[in-house]
C-alpha cells in the first residue's frame, strides 16, 4: 500500500496538470479566434476610406489584433508583437526591412540602457539604501513611512523605466517588512498598517510613473509618437519640468487622502526608523560598487536635465552610463544578456513602435481624426478636450496595461484634438500623464498592481474605492495646477 501512495498522488497531480494545460489551450484557441475575428472585421466588414490603400487597412487590422493580444494575453506580449511584425511584412505592405525598423530606433535603446542602469542600482543594494535613508528620516508615523517609500520610488523613477522592477523589487519588500514589524499580516491584522501602506504606496507609484519620461516603460513611446506623428519634440528634461509641479502636489496630497479613507490602526511607528537605521548599519558604509553606481546615476540624470544646453542625445547619455558600468565591472555582460525583462520589452516595444509609425504613414490616424471631427460637429477644442480626457482616463478600467491603453487611444485622440486646434503641448502631456495616473483605478492597471494586491492586505472593494477617489483628486490637481503650470512654462 505505501508504494501505491506516490503513484496515486502522481496520478492526481498529472490529472490536475493535464486539466490546467487543457484549460490554457482552450483559452489560447478562444483568444486566438477572437483576435482573428478582430482582424477580419476590420479588413472585410469595416468600410475602407478611399485615402487608405488596402495594405494600410490590413495593417490596421494587424495592429488592432496585436493590441487585443496584449489585453487578452493568449501568449506573452513580446511573442504576440513579434508575430504581428512578421504579418505586417506579409500582409501590411511593409518590407521586412521596414517592419523590423523599430528595433534600431534610439528610443528603444534608451529603455534598454535605463534597464541596465536600474539593474545595477538593485544589484549593488543602492536602491535599497535610498529607501532605508528615506524611512529613517521621515518614518516616525505610518503616513511618514508611506511618504518615504513613495519618494524612494520617485527618485528611482528618474532612471528605472520599469515600475515593476523598482516598486516590486525594492519598495514592496521593505513595505511588507515594516508592516510585519508591527504585527500587521494579511487577514484580521491587515488594518493595523499593511492595508494603508499597500494602497497608499501603490497610488504613489502611479504618480511617479507619470512624472518622468523614464517613469514607466511606455512613456518614451509616447515621446516618440509625439515627435514622429505630431511633430512635437518631447525630451526627458521637458517632461521632468512639466510634471514636476502637479506631480509633487499629487505626491503630497494623495497619501493623506488614502490615510483618511483607509486609516491604519497604529498611528506611531518609531520602530520603523529604528528598523531602517539597523538595516543601514548592517549594510555598512557605501562600497565601491554603490559609489560608482551613485556617481553614474547622478551623472546620467544631470546630463538628461541639461540636454537642451549641450544637445547630447539622451539615448547616448544612457548608453554611456551603461558602458561605464560595464567598464568598471559593476555590471557584467551576463547581467546584460540575462536581463529577461529588458529584452522582452525590446521585442514588443520596438515592434509596436514601428507598427504605430507605419499606421501614421499610411494615413490611418489622419483619417480617424477627420471622421471623428466631422461626427462631433461644432464642439470647440476645450469641450472636446474635457470629454476626451474623461473618456480616456476611465477607459483604463478595460486595460491591464498602460502600454496597450496608450497605443490604442493616444494617437487617435491626440489627432482629433490637434485637428480641432487644441494646443499640441497641452494635448500631448495630458494624455501622456493621465494614462499613468489612470493605472491607480484597479488592481490590474499596471505591472506592480497585482504584485501589491496579491499580498492580500486589501479587499477588492476597498482597492477600487480608494482608486476611484484618488482618480478624482489626481484629475483635479493635474487639470488645474498642471494646466496652469504648463501655461506658465509655455507648453501651451
Amino acid at each position: 500500500m505505501p508504494a501505491a501512495i506516490p503513484c496515486e498522488d502522481g496520478g492526481l497531480a498529472s490529472t490536475a496538470e493535464a486539466a490546467k494545460t487543457g484549460q490554457s489551450l482552450r483559452r489560447r484557441l478562444l483568444s486566438g479566434l477572437l483576435l482573428l475575428l478582430f482582424y477580419l472585421a476590420i479588413t472585410m466588414l469595416a468600410p475602407r476610406p478611399a485615402s487608405i490603400n488596402p495594405a494600410g487597412w490590413r495593417l490596421l487590422g494587424i495592429f488592432v489584433a496585436a493590441i487585443g493580444a496584449l489585453i487578452l494575453q493568449p501568449i506573452p506580449g513580446g511573442a504576440a508583437v513579434l508575430i504581428a511584425v512578421i504579418f505586417a511584412s506579409i500582409l501590411g505592405g511593409l518590407t521586412i526591412h521596414e517592419a523590423l525598423g523599430g528595433y534600431g530606433d534610439p528610443t528603444v535603446w534608451l529603455v534598454m540602457a535605463a534597464f541596465f542602469i536600474s539593474h545595477s542600482l538593485i544589484k549593488t543594494g543602492m536602491a535599497r539604501r535610498i529607501a532605508l535613508v528615506f524611512i529613517r528620516t521621515v518614518g516616525q508615523t505610518p503616513l511618514g513611512v508611506c511618504y518615504a517609500l513613495s519618494f524612494t520610488d520617485l527618485v528611482l523613477a528618474a532612471v528605472i523605466p520599469s515600475n515593476g522592477a523598482r516598486s516590486g523589487g525594492v519598495v514592496l519588500p521593505i513595505l511588507r517588512s515594516i508592516a510585519e514589524l508591527y504585527g500587521s499580516f494579511p487577514g484580521p491584522t491587515a488594518a493595523l498598517m499593511g492595508s494603508f501602506l499597500m494602497t497608499g504606496v501603490y497610488q504613489g507609484i502611479c504618480i511617479t510613473a507619470a512624472m518622468f519620461m523614464t517613469g514607466q516603460a511606455s512613456n518614451p513611446l509616447v515621446a516618440q509618437m509625439a515627435t514622429e506623428m505630431f511633430h512635437y519634440p518631447v525630451t526627458w528634461s521637458l517632461w521632468f519640468i512639466a510634471a514636476l509641479v502637479p506631480g509633487l502636489c499629487s505626491m503630497l496630497l494623495v497619501p493623506w487622502v488614502v490615510y483618511r479613507m483607509n486609516p491604519p490602526e497604529i498611528r506611531r511607528t518609531p520602530e520603523a526608523t529604528a528598523f531602517a537605521a539597523e538595516e543601514l548599519r548592517l549594510m555598512g558604509p557605501m562600497d565601491r560598487g554603490q559609489i560608482i553606481v551613485a556617481l553614474i546615476f547622478l551623472s546620467v540624470c544631470a546630463l538628461w536635465i541639461t540636454s537642451p544646453w549641450h544637445h547630447l542625445d539622451i539615448t547616448v547619455t544612457a548608453l554611456l552610463g551603461s558602458a561605464a558600468l560595464l567598464l568598471t565591472g559593476v555590471l557584467h555582460w551576463h547581467d546584460v544578456t540575462s536581463n529577461y525583462a529588458a529584452w522582452d520589452i525590446f521585442i514588443w516595444y520596438g515592434g509596436l513602435l514601428q507598427l504605430g509609425k507605419s499606421l501614421n504613414n499610411a494615413g490611418v490616424t489622419r483619417e480617424f481624426a477627420r471622421a471623428v471631427g466631422s461626427a462631433l460637429g461644432s464642439a470647440n477644442w476645450v469641450t472636446l478636450l474635457a470629454v476626451a480626457l474623461l473618456v480616456y482616463f476611465y477607459a483604463h478600467y478595460g486595460f491591464a496595461s498602460i502600454t496597450a491603453h496608450i497605443l490604442a487611444m493616444f494617437p487617435p485622440f491626440a489627432a482629433v484634438l490637434l485637428a480641432r486646434g487644441a494646443p499640441a503641448g497641452l494635448v500631448i502631456f495630458s494624455f501622456a500623464c493621465f494614462a499613468n495616473l489612470a493605472a491607480g483605478l484597479t488592481h490590474y492597471g499596471t505591472t506592480p498592481a497585482p504584485m501589491f494586491f496579491a499580498h492580500d492586505y486589501v479587499s477588492f472593494q476597498k482597492w477600487w474605492k480608494v482608486g476611484f477617489m484618488v482618480s478624482l483628486v489626481n484629475l483635479a490637481i493635474w487639470s488645474s495646477v498642471g494646466f496652469a503650470w504648463w501655461k506658465l512654462i509655455r507648453i501651451w
